[in-house]
């Protein structure tokens, strides 16, 4: 395995930077500003022009490795400069790189029909639209999808959908005009991973009711936002389904892949920017004769965020290489691993953050609590950590099946058999 970036990675990651220090991190508060006047839902107009030179310097759909859509990046070479834009709340938008449009434009290009594209990957690549993703349940348990109960029945030449959703982000927001949503046309199908599907659904529609908007530890994250929505004999005409009935699950897995290792790689770059700023903090600031950074206890969380922090970085950029090498479903357990382990060390990282700020920490002023909150939700968003750790060591288990481990890619036989084995020796083995 060869992490080294190439001429091509550290190209895109010094671009990136370059037009963070330039665009992004200047007009943070000029962005939270239009956020707070007038209508918080609207789009922000500074934003629309940060979009427009983002795409004039040739930094645009870098997460899309087809060429002739996006920058032809692997995910390997994608993964530092999401880890850039990661550094603030506004950095994927400008790039087009945000969820869940990523996400949603991967399905598309995947999965979708030409005419699908035609109507809706083109505008969503061009930055003319954006989109919304209906997958989690109020009344159930989404870990386990197979218990979403939102019903979609065929009707003639359309599909009726019935059914109550929530975070669903991005339903409110003016320029989104088109949801994915995921439900079941087969209910009483023996196999429950086959009672599944995903359908297009336009925005605004007749049937389709935002409830309210959900704060996230009190941050409602306008104009985008996670919605409660409410579908109400929804008709969508039939060749709005995706890949077909019963495809759900397909669908989602190649969907959330790539979805998962994204936010991996974004909060890195959250943490990445907490860690620095806790290190400028602790150096201006003096306690009981000496500067915070002086003391032990700081000095040791330093220490800790950093090895946490390149630990997480080296899983993810392993896990990118292996989905590139091997794709999403082999890589499946080592998605699994860094989706527990970058949101875990971002919390603890920003955790450590706040603390040195003190009560300036837990304010808006340093952005430290709403990278918090971000951390804090990703435990939860695309499978919380008890689902990942649950299917890790599934697959961990797995090799041992048929007595065998298959440890640095070796099988362990045993020399003899089990009764031959003298229960007071070591126990015999050979690679």
């Amino acid at each position: 395995m060869d992490f080294g970036y190439s001429a091509k990675t550290e190209e895109y990651r010094e671009r990136v930077a370059a037009f963070m220090a330039e665009h992004i991190y200047p007009n943070e508060e000029k962005l939270l500003a239009q956020i707070a006047t007038g209508d918080r839902w609207q789009p922000m107009p500074l934003m629309e022009e940060l979009k427009d030179k983002a795409k004039a310097a040739g930094l645009w759909n870098l997460f899309l490795p087809d060429s002739e859509l996006g920058a032809g990046l692997t995910n390997l070479e994608y993964s530092p400069a999401c880890e850039e834009m990661g550094r603030s709340p506004f950095g994927p938008e400008a790039f087009n790189c945000s969820a869940p449009d990523t996400g949603n434009m991967e399905v598309l290009v995947r999965y979708g029909t030409a005419a699908q594209k035609k109507q809706w990957l083109e505008p969503m690549l061009a930055g003319e639209m954006r989109s919304a993703f209906a997958m989690t349940e109020i009344e159930v348990a989404s870990s386990d999808a197979t218990n979403i109960e939102t019903q979609i029945r065929r009707d003639g030449d359309e599909y009726v959908i019935q059914g109550r959703k929530w975070w669903t982000s991005g339903a409110l927001d003016p320029r989104c005009k088109i949801l994915i949503l995921m439900g079941k046309t087969d209910p009483d199908n023996e196999n429950r991973h086959k009672q599944q599907s995903m359908i297009l659904v336009p925005m605004p529609h007749p049937g389709v009711k935002i409830k309210r908007m959900l704060p996230v530890f009190g941050y409602d994250e306008a104009p985008h936002g996670h919605a409660e929505v409410y579908f109400d004999n929804v008709r969508v005409p039939a060749d709005n389904m995706l890949l077909g009935e019963g495809r759900g699950f397909d669908i989602a897995q190649g969907r959330l892949g790539p979805g998962r290792i994204h936010h991996c790689m974004r909060l890195i770059g959250l943490a990445e920017r907490a860690l620095e700023r806790m290190c400028r903090r602790t150096k201006s600031r003096s306690t009981f004769g000496k500067a915070i950074s002086d003391q032990t206890v700081t000095q040791e969380r330093i220490a800790e965020a950093r090895i946490k922090i390149e630990q997480a970085r080296l899983l993810t950029l392993k896990t990118a290489w292996l989905m590139d090498t091997v794709g999403n479903k082999v890589s499946r357990k080592e998605i699994a691993m860094i989706k527990v382990a970058a949101p875990n060390m971002a919390c603890e990282v920003i955790d450590w953050a706040i603390q040195a700020f003190g009560g300036a920490g837990v304010t808006s002023d340093y952005g430290l609590a709403y990278a918090y909150a971000t951390a804090r939700l990703l435990r939860i968003a695309d499978g919380p950590d008890e689902v990942h750790r649950n299917q890790i060591a599934r697959l961990e288990m797995r090799q041992y099946d048929n007595n065998e481990s298959t440890r640095g890619g070796n099988a362990y036989v045993p020399l003899l058999d089990d009764a031959d084995v003298d229960p007071l020796g070591p126990p015999r083995w050979v690679v």
